[in-house]
């Protein structure tokens, strides 16, 4: 079965030497966003959690998802692209879920393996911050 999606030029993204593996299943970004919006979404119902977290999360997803799309238009382009660091820096800050669905949706820094590995440890830094802030913030848990 063909896909019949455009993707941006191989001849500039399979060069030699490149750190380039084959993309994670779309399930595995689906499956954490889903599972990520109940947990979140049940913890502001259960937990009482502060309006401004939920928020925060779609307000830096936004920027997200938008700095994925600017740079990949620059890559395609071969303009001036937003660094890799700024990428991840927005996705700590709690726009990992946009930035999910912006990799797949765009196709975008889901092969180069050494930023993957990064992507997933911010997410899973933001997702422990997050977590230590529930337990010292909600009344049932002690906090």
């Amino acid at each position: 079965m063909s896909n019949p999606r455009p993707r941006a030029s191989l001849a500039t993204s399979e060069r030699p030497g490149r750190d380039l593996s084959k993309p994670l299943p779309a399930a595995l970004s689906w499956i954490t966003l889903v599972a990520f919006a109940a947990t979140l979404a049940g913890a502001y119902v259960a937990l009482g959690l502060a309006w401004w977290v939920p928020a925060l999360y779609v307000a830096a997803s936004i920027v997200a998802f938008a700095a994925y799309g600017i740079d990949k238009s620059a890559a395609q382009r071969q303009a001036n692209r937003i660094s890799e660091q700024t990428l991840l820096i927005l996705g700590l800050v709690g726009g990992w879920p946009g930035a999910l669905v912006a990799q797949q949706v765009f196709r975008h820094k889901t092969r180069k393996r050494s930023f993957r590995r990064a992507f997933w440890g911010t997410v899973g830094v933001n997702i422990l911050a997050l977590a230590a802030y529930v337990y010292l913030t909600a009344p049932a848990l002690g906090g």
